[in-house]
């Protein structure tokens, strides 16, 4: 299966009214400005979306909402975060249905599993749907590692065409590419290692932070396809104070915040988040209204 999945592809809110509901046209609202900034894919439901706070009717409806409001422009890939396969396979059924572009395949929740239950797991769910997979690999926030050993095991599923990385370890790309060349794409899925891991060869980006600083994760992007490292380092130390709240634990509701002070989306989360408060608001806060007042100079284009 041949996709081009390549560029930045922001993993985007879900947006919720005052009373806790989903708000739809908010939603669709964040999605079409993103993919108006520029942006090449759009990763719907994923951490960032809430997924596990959603109902099993409210993931499809979002999903209808974001393929109506993307209209083809861009890839919507939704994530699949399921407590257990056969809800897994159910709702990639269903996403292909609704008419996703590709799925984002998530371990199953709580449970840690042992290596054979998580290759299990992830051929179940490439035999469930025709669509295209991303793989998403988070050994700090999902307690398991997708190891190289494993991928190899997964190689031979046609479907299963993408890995997104979200390890610390930027050995990790390196160590991929040397056992099973580029028979998956590479996406960085960390965004305070987004810049070393599109040098070792990441085709994309799944980022979190593009919710709230569009134009210059493009940018960031841009230079180094073009080979103008100058100028992705200059973007990349302007924009690190932001992108290491990717790897905290409250990075769901540190990104809204961000999107919310940027003008682009409400903080609004559902529990058992809750919005930022006292010394972690200011803080947070302080790195957005910094990052805004000194955004680095863009070239044209």
């Amino acid at each position: 299966m041949q996709v081009s999945w390549a560029g930045v592809f922001p993993a985007a809110t879900t947006q919720f009214a005052p009373d806790m509901a989903i708000d739809l046209e908010a939603t669709q609202k964040v999605q079409d400005a993103l993919v108006r900034d520029g942006v090449h894919g759009l990763i719907v439901m994923g951490t960032v979306g809430e997924n596990n706070s959603l109902q099993a009717e409210e993931k499809r409806t979002l999903l209808k909402a974001a393929v109506d409001a993307v209209d083809k422009r861009v890839p919507v890939i939704a994530g699949v975060s399921e407590f257990d396969t056969k809800r897994a396979c159910a709702f990639a059924r269903d996403a292909e249905r609704i008419g996703a572009d590709g799925l984002m395949v998530l371990p199953a929740m709580v449970y840690v599993p042992m290596e054979e239950e998580l290759v299990e797991h992830f051929l179940a769910v490439s035999e469930a749907t025709d669509l295209p997979i991303m793989l998403y690999n988070n050994p700090p926030a999902y307690r398991v590692s997708v190891s190289v050993e494993a991928m190899l095991q997964l190689a031979h599923r046609p479907n299963i065409v993408c890995l997104k990385e979200s390890a610390p370890d930027t050995r990790r790309f390196t160590d991929l590419y040397n056992a099973l060349g580029d028979r998956f794409i590479l996406f960085a899925g960390l965004d305070d290692v987004a810049l070393e891991a599109l040098i070792l060869g990441a085709k994309g980006w799944v980022s979190g932070l593009t919710n709230a600083f569009p134009k210059e994760s493009i940018a960031l992007y841009q230079a180094v396809m073009g080979a103008d490292l100058d100028t992705a380092r200059t973007i990349y130390r302007w924009f690190m104070p932001l992108l290491h709240l990717d790897a905290e634990h409250d990075l769901v509701q540190s990104i809204k915040l961000a999107e919310e002070i940027m003008g682009r989306g409400s903080e609004r989360v559902r529990p058992p988040r809750y919005r930022l408060s006292g010394a972690r608001r200011a803080e947070v806060t302080a790195l957005v209204e910094k990052a805004a007042a000194s955004r680095p100079r863009l070239k044209a284009g």
